[in-house]
């Protein structure tokens, strides 16, 4: 049964000022993707009482559609849950549970790699973290990416293995692993279901033991920092923060201390798991702010929010700005729609911290914004939000990374767009690597290497984690792993390995642009700075999709690709021959070869003065990128 409703809660519905700190617990859960995180946090929710049987659903902190379709948390979950643990007498029963109600401060945070940002903010609000492993898969890639995010960030880890009611769970084998990696013994391993809600009660339990309460000076003037925020189309920005050191309170004069801007705190509150308003945040709580104010810029996420009277001297600190791997275009079908596409990138920026975006203009597709993604699937769910929420149709550009370019004269320049690749003298072209980890049973590391190799990888070492588990650690260009490489890991090795990655350099690289030209006009949007070795195929691969794609003109159309002045690969969209004889049922034939002599002289004029209009379909067609779709775009 659910311990009752807390005693600190008014009849009212409505939080009291604040908790105590010694009675907080604030932890996140953190796992690879599919390992049951958000299930385990349906089953919290539920053991808690503070979501009814009648309004439970399957990932009921998982708020968009999106999310809910593929199966993937894309955003981090704030919840507050109370929470009486069990007496030390040994007792197993509900009469036992008779210590001081507490209050637990979840985050469910994303598994993909893509979505990292999102965790190490979480991180920062928490002081403890559940490691989940799946006891039927054991620990991969970004299981120990994230572990090594909450060790830095001085967490305490709750190892804690899950879906042990599965048939092919391996719990004994698993712990030795996971305890190994930890640094406890097997035993300290809990074991829990997050379907069936087994070893749940005894998790929350070891929680209020081990994760410490939160610290700060409750007399000092109030600092809260910024971890999230939403727009709300009534009531504007929602702002989540996480108190350090003294009280917000409602109706308070509050100030930003980054911009210096100041507003009025209309409402404060907790997420329990719908927003509560409570009469205050005290120290170590983590809750919402809403002030009314429209303008998105106002809130930014890592900003220290203080009270405008008795401000605070110092700042909490601030998260590290991400680095964005992956650059694509994006602009709208209907030129007239490019205000609406910078509001809807300035909302959905509040939402998604990670997101970065710039100006655009091209020459085919008018108008537009140069973004930066974390990586393919963060530009596909981002271009998913844009085209869902906020009802626009857009092209998106081939996906490309970002390069240092040296001038024979000395100068550098940072390249985000093939465009802008200098046509002159190129010294040098440097291009981002990645620091790659492949987890992976033994029998296919002969694949997994054959794999690397081909895309120019070098293997930095490699480590059994156990008789027939493989930690393998490559050296990998970015610019080679963003299209395919996921795909191609998943296929070669039946889908046991799993691939986590994060930036480490730049190297050199013998990189050229290979530009499309339309009867010899260049078309900016097709462009792409690919290596030298496979320069070849990218030119044949978009000059024959270019031809099925173009409707055919009254002249030939030659679709070319070309590395500087030299033509690598062509096509021909053959011309539309109009039939000038239909009209001559007989006569002489000196008449017949006039009229083709006639025919014949106006294409040639044409093809000279005859331009050629790519329509948007090709556009659409020729830049979709074939990017991993449903639920198993997230599983790295």
């Amino acid at each position: 049964m659910p311990p009752t409703p807390s005693p600190q809660q008014s009849a009212s519905g409505i939080q009291p000022a604040s908790t105590a700190p010694e009675l907080l617990r604030n932890f996140c859960i953190i796992a690879h993707i599919d390992h049951g995180k958000s299930t385990l946090a349906d089953r919290m929710l539920q053991i808690t009482g503070i979501v009814d049987s009648r309004a439970m659903r399957a990932q009921y902190l998982d708020r968009m559609d999106i999310e809910r379709e593929r199966g993937i948390t894309i955003k981090s979950q704030a919840v507050r849950m109370p929470w009486a643990p069990r007496s030390h007498g040994g007792g197993s029963g509900e009469a036992d549970r008779i210590g001081r109600m507490h209050a637990l401060n979840m985050i469910d945070t994303p598994g993909h790699v893509d979505f990292t940002y999102e965790v190490s903010r979480s991180l920062a609000a928490c002081e403890g973290a559940v490691l989940l492993v799946d006891a039927a898969q054991g620990i991969e890639a970004q299981t120990l990416a994230n572990l090594y995010l909450a060790m830095e960030n001085d967490l305490v880890i709750v190892p804690v293995l899950n879906k042990i009611d599965l048939p092919a769970a391996q719990p004994e084998r698993y712990a030795d692993e996971l305890a190994k990696l930890v640094g406890c013994e097997p035993e300290d391993v809990l074991r829990v279901s997050g379907k069936t809600g087994a070893g749940v009660e005894e998790l929350l339990d070891r929680i209020v033991d081990v994760v410490p309460a939160p610290t700060g000076d409750p007399d000092a003037p109030a600092r809260a920092m910024i971890f999230d925020s939403v727009y709300d189309t009534y009531r504007g920005v929602v702002t989540y923060v996480r108190v350090v050191d003294g009280v917000l309170r409602p109706r308070e004069r509050i100030a930003m201390m980054s911009t210096r801007a100041q507003h009025d705190l209309l409402e404060i509150g907790v997420s329990s798991p719908e927003p509560t308003p409570s009469q205050g945040l005290g120290v170590g709580e983590v809750g919402y702010l809403i002030t009314g104010v429209k303008d998105v810029r106002q809130s930014r996420v890592g900003d220290t929010v203080t009270s405008a009277l008795k401000p605070a001297a110092e700042p909490v600190g601030t998260y590290e700005d991400p680095k964005p791997m992956v650059f694509s275009g994006l602009f709208p079908i209907d030129g007239s729609d490019y205000p609406l596409l910078r509001d809807a990138l300035d909302k959905l920026k509040l939402n998604d911290a990670a997101l970065a975006y710039e100006p655009e203009t091209s020459v085919a597709l008018g108008f537009g914004y140069r973004c930066g993604y974390l990586g393919l699937l963060h530009l596909e769910i981002t271009r998913d939000r844009l085209e869902r929420e906020f009802g626009l149709d857009m092209i998106s550009t081939a996906p490309s990374v970002v390069y240092q370019v040296t001038l024979d004269d000395g100068r550098e320049m940072t390249v985000t767009n093939p465009s802008e690749y200098p046509a002159g003298k190129v010294s040098e072209t440097r291009e981002p690597v990645v620091r790659a980890t492949v987890l992976t049973p033994a029998e296919y590391i002969g694949t997994i290497m054959e794999l690397c190799q081909q895309r120019r990888g070098e293997l930095q070492g490699m480590d059994y984690l156990s008789e027939d588990r493989v930690e393998m650690r490559y050296r990998l260009p970015m610019a080679e792993i963003v299209f395919d490489f996921f795909d191609a890991l998943k296929s070669r090795t039946r889908g046991y390995a799993s691939f986590d990655y994060e930036v480490d350099g730049d190297q050199a690289a013998d990189l050229v642009k290979v530009d499309i030209l339309l009867q010899g006009e260049q078309v900016d949007a097709f462009s792409a700075i690919v290596h030298r070795d496979k320069a070849y195929a990218y030119g044949v691969m978009m000059a024959t999709k270019l031809k099925d794609l173009i409707p055919r003109q009254q002249f030939e159309v030659p679709v070319q690709a070309a590395i500087g002045a030299r033509v690598i690969a062509r096509e021909t969209v053959r011309a539309i021959r109009k039939d000038v004889l239909a009209k001559c049922y007989g006569g002489d034939i000196t008449r017949k070869r006039k009229l083709l002599e006639k025919q014949k002289e106006g294409k040639k004029r044409m093809k000279m003065v005859g331009r050629v209009e790519v329509p948007q379909e090709a556009f659409v067609a020729a830049l979709s990128t074939d990017t991993p779709t449903g639920k198993d775009a997230g599983k790295k």
